[in-house]
């Protein structure tokens, strides 16, 4: 009789635990506000990726916060990704749509990225993605091989993010003549300087993102791509060619791996260190749920964003799998985008 009515006791006791627990979070976040923080500036898939997030999430979290998304552009992401680390509350209350290459930062960029990615928790990221390299028409220049002979230019918002490291790499590993301009605020503002005839690529340019945004330039050619970058190619760009095809050793082969894993979490949506796990939960769980939810598909395919969802689990798995990567491989990805 004693054990049963301990039994009893203990089941009460953790059904009163999860009930508060429930309790607490729909009390936490009730009248709440929640700041979505961007790493760059407005007008671009980050930015209308993390608007679009913070339209619908708030619904799917017990007590219906509001979601404010703030851009917070500078120095290729990293500001809002060092904003996030080191300023940002950390009671679940703030977010940022990072550079998805927030993984790798501190490995290549140490002086500046002073944080540790491991630390950070992920939410979730909307989809994967292809990186592109293409370039305006009328440059003379239809595909890879015609820069062999002939120099361009592709605009960049820095040199440490993928719009300043990807066009190095391809000059280093296929001998593309390709200047970097940097000191752009976002990939807007490179696509419009492409426009406008200040440069005259953009590499580094989502594959998911081009197709949705810019359709238009595809359709009436005004456009070329001219090599795909991703571990794999995207697949209705079967004759474009792929950056990984370029490796010719096992070495650069695993550098080329360390360089474009973030590309698994396109649009990463993440949570400062140290909330609590509860929160994490809760965050998580209504990221999947959005992710499911008719209005926000609705809502995504009006204004054109893909979404092929990844998991804030599948994502910190990614960062684990980075990290184990040695020094000769990190060395050689460093040599491989070094502008220098």
């Amino acid at each position: 009789m004693t054990r049963l009515l301990a039994v009893t006791l203990c089941l009460g006791a953790l059904v009163a635990n999860a009930t508060s627990a429930r309790s607490d979070d729909t009390d936490f976040y009730a009248g709440k506000n929640i700041t979505v923080m961007i790493g760059y500036a407005a007008g671009g898939t980050y930015d209308a990726t993390a608007r679009l997030l913070s339209r619908h999430m708030g619904r799917h979290i017990p007590g219906n916060p509001t979601f404010l998304p703030q851009n917070l552009p500078g120095s290729g992401g990293i500001k809002a990704i060092l904003n996030l680390y080191s300023v940002a509350p950390r009671d679940g209350t703030a977010l940022g749509m990072l550079a998805r290459s927030y993984a790798i930062e501190p490995a290549f960029n140490p002086q500046l990225a002073k944080y540790d990615p491991a630390r950070f928790l992920p939410i979730g990221s909307t989809s994967k993605e292809v990186s592109v390299g293409v370039i305006w028409h009328g440059r003379g220049v239809t595909s890879l091989n015609d820069l062999q002979a002939q120099q361009i230019t592709a605009g960049a918002t820095g040199v440490i993010d993928d719009t300043g490291r990807f066009p190095t790499l391809i000059r280093k590993l296929t001998g593309a003549k390709i200047k970097v301009v940097t000191g752009y605020p976002g990939g807007n503002d490179v696509t419009m300087a492409m426009e406008r005839g200040e440069v005259d690529a953009r590499v580094g340019w989502s594959w998911g993102s081009l197709k949705s945004r810019s359709k238009n330039w595809l359709d009436e050619k005004k456009i070329h791509v001219l090599i795909q970058m991703a571990l794999h190619k995207a697949p209705d760009l079967p004759d474009v060619p792929l950056i990984m095809d370029f490796a010719k050793t096992e070495l650069d082969k695993k550098a080329l791996e360390l360089l474009f894993s973030p590309q698994i979490s396109a649009w990463p949506l993440i949570a400062p260190p140290d909330v609590p796990k509860e929160r994490i939960a809760v965050l998580r769980r209504a990221f999947d749920a959005t992710m499911k939810d008719p209005v926000f598909l609705a809502d995504a395919d009006k204004i054109l964003i893909e979404v092929d969802p990844v998991s804030g689990e599948a994502m910190q798995q990614v960062v684990l799998r980075i990290a184990t990567f040695d020094r000769f491989v990190i060395d050689r990805a460093i040599e491989l985008t070094d502008p220098k």
